[in-house]
């Protein structure tokens, strides 16, 4: 079973997020900001992470950064997933090595579609 790494502040969004990917059967483990993001992908070593931007103690750039920075990490695709769908932020986050980006409110199809992609599932 994939497992995949829901990264976000808020509740609502990752019980969102954990019912839209329910029904696929993947493992779900969650991180509430940056910091524990990158410790938790590091231990986790999770096949895939959804990763928002605006977070307390550290934010989705840096931890994007963070985890491209590691061995260990640098490989685990990234989705962005954020209410910042301007250009300049999208850029941003691809520039620090997401692979995708996707904007809320989150379309269910959309992201499931993304993360198949990316998982090859």
């Amino acid at each position: 079973m994939k497992k995949i790494l829901l990264v976000d502040d808020s509740t609502t969004t990752l019980m969102m997020e954990k019912m839209v990917l329910s029904r696929a059967r993947y493992d779900l483990v969650t991180a509430a900001d940056g910091e524990e993001a990158v410790e938790m992908a590091t231990r986790e070593q999770p096949d895939l992470i959804l990763l928002d931007i605006v977070m307390p103690r550290m934010d989705g750039f840096e931890a994007c950064r963070r985890l491209r920075q590691s061995e260990q990490t640098q490989d685990i695709p990234i989705i962005m997933v954020t209410t910042r769908g301007e250009a300049e932020n999208v850029e941003q986050g691809y520039k620090l090595g997401c692979n995708d980006y996707v904007t809320k409110p989150i379309d269910s199809l959309e992201l499931t579609t993304k993360i198949e992609s990316l998982l090859g599932s």
